[in-house]
């Protein structure tokens, strides 16, 4: 596993402050390890994927209301307000009731009733890599199929041709990483 640094990932995002990659880097180094997310193909495609998500790590909450989410049975949402209540958090967006309540279950933390919790940087980053591992997404990134993995967090392939960006990027700085 590539010890992910600061300026690694300001160089990955284009960042100009240190500031947040300073708050995520030793965060995802431990989790990616924890989930498995710990050789090239894997961190990049993973960090392809959060860079999208979360607009290169500004955002562990999506800017819409969640009203579109409002009644989707296949996210969760059976209750009145469950839309805006369980709208996309974390590094990855987790989205729905559903996914709240197996992310509780995995982490411990009762994100049920305090969904906001998930905007935390220690909770944002953690999530996505639960999320990403919990779905199989290291060994569909082992395999390369990134536009499948794509599909399975967006549902679509909605930003391809930035996640493309983003991973080739990504493996680029690994490559340059691994020859110093």
């Amino acid at each position: 596993m590539m010890n992910i640094t600061p300026e690694w990932l300001m160089t990955l995002y284009g960042h100009k402050s240190t500031k947040l990659a300073s708050v995520y880097a030793p965060i995802l180094n431990s989790e990616m390890l924890r989930y498995g997310i710990w050789d090239k193909l894997r961190e990049c495609a993973f960090l392809a994927q959060i860079g999208h998500e979360s607009g290169r790590l500004y955002y562990t909450e999506e800017l819409a209301s969640g009203e579109a989410y409002e009644g989707r049975l296949d996210l969760g949402n059976t209750c009145s307000g469950d839309g805006p209540r369980y709208k996309g958090r974390g590094l990855i967006q987790i989205t729905g009731r559903s996914n709240y309540e197996q992310v509780q279950m995995a982490l411990g933390i009762p994100f049920i009733i305090e969904p906001e919790r998930l905007k935390e940087p220690y909770f944002a980053a953690k999530s996505a890599c639960w999320w990403w591992a919990d779905r199989g997404l290291n060994d569909l990134a082992d395999k390369g199929e990134f536009i499948r993995i794509t599909k399975i967090i967006n549902g679509g392939t909605n930003g391809l041709e930035d996640r493309l960006y983003l991973y080739n990027r990504a493996l680029s700085l690994y490559v340059s990483k691994e020859e110093k």
